[in-house]
């Protein structure tokens, strides 16, 4: 694989390695260790992915992750020392695409770049597909979601997840099932990753998110868009 990739990690113990593998499989690759640098950078280059630590000095990996989100959809990848749900949380609800809690092994976040990477490609190759159910309309070719004709606002991982229940409109899609599209990975232990994206998604296409009627859960297995509640 190729691709372009901003590192912005502090600790040079864990980049040299980062650096080092993601070479090896034909990445260009930018490190930085600091965070007004790292938006100085994003902002006069063009990246296909960021790989963003959530502690940083001057500026947190949230706020640079929030100011990237304002201008583009780059799919990030935020690693974190802290393994508190409420800081993987807060992550996802900026826009990261996944997370990484430290101590990690090399491989595994490589195998969260390949799967990254693999999807945009996908999206690239299938671009001219357009997807409808109900009131929903997902176009890839634009790169746009509508809900009665209204465009939404939807970070990348939100838009491949809605785009997968439109096309399975009314049948389950279960939470493993969903980690392995979407995702790229099978289902491995906690699923908030997941809930947080199914509430953003209901917050955007429902009229009541707290009480949905098209995206409904089935409880212990996974979920389901339907055009009626």
């Amino acid at each position: 694989m190729s691709g372009k990739i901003l590192l912005v990690e502090d600790e040079h113990s864990i980049a040299e390695p980062v650096i080092y593998n993601l070479k090896q499989e034909g990445f260009s690759v930018t490190h930085v260790d600091e965070g007004p640098i790292a938006l100085e950078i994003f902002g006069e280059e063009s990246f296909d992915l960021v790989i963003l630590d959530l502690m940083l000095p001057q500026i947190s990996g949230l706020d640079i992750c929030r100011s990237i989100r304002k201008s583009s959809d780059v799919p990030i990848i935020m690693v974190t020392a802290k393994d508190s749900e409420a800081d993987r949380v807060a992550g996802l609800e900026l826009g990261a695409d996944d997370y990484v809690t430290k101590p990690f092994s090399v491989r595994e976040l490589m195998s969260r770049v390949r799967a990254v990477l693999r999807r945009t490609t996908s999206k690239t190759s299938t671009k001219e597909k357009s997807v409808k159910a109900g009131n929903i309309e997902i176009n890839l070719s634009k790169y746009e979601a509508k809900v009665d004709n209204n465009k939404i606002n939807l970070t990348p991982r939100e838009f491949e997840l809605l785009y997968a229940f439109c096309e399975n409109q009314g049948n389950l899609m279960s939470r493993e099932q969903i980690f392995d599209e979407i995702w790229g990975y099978s289902f491995i232990g906690n699923t908030k990753t997941l809930d947080v994206h199914i509430q953003r998604i209901r917050e955007k296409i429902e009229v009541d998110p707290k009480k949905p009627k098209r995206l409904i859960t089935v409880r212990g297995v996974g979920y389901k868009l339907v055009n009626d509640g």
